[in-house]
């Protein structure tokens, strides 16, 4: 069982949110999400808002698993092209 302000959860009984609400009241879970900030979300934001990727084009997991490899890709060239200028 875990303590969390007052409250006795146990991690086998709590739903999905409950653990996440616990895991970021804890100091080093809030240390773990700062990070998200600076490395993950932008690179989504960016994809999303800059280079359109709004929605999958094509259907299938294939088809989908490709266009998502062209856009990364496309992603890594031109943070390679910035980061070499």
């Amino acid at each position: 069982m875990v303590i969390c302000d007052l409250l006795f959860i146990n991690p086998d009984d709590a739903d999905a949110i409950t653990r996440m609400q616990h895991r970021l009241k804890t100091t080093a879970g809030k240390a773990i999400y700062t990070t998200r900030k600076c490395t993950v979300e932008p690179v989504f934001g960016i994809l999303k808002a800059v280079m359109g990727l709004r929605s999958f084009l094509l259907r299938g997991f294939e088809a989908v698993n490709g266009e998502w490899r062209l856009m990364c890709i496309a992603w890594n060239l031109k943070r390679l092209h910035v980061l070499t200028r």
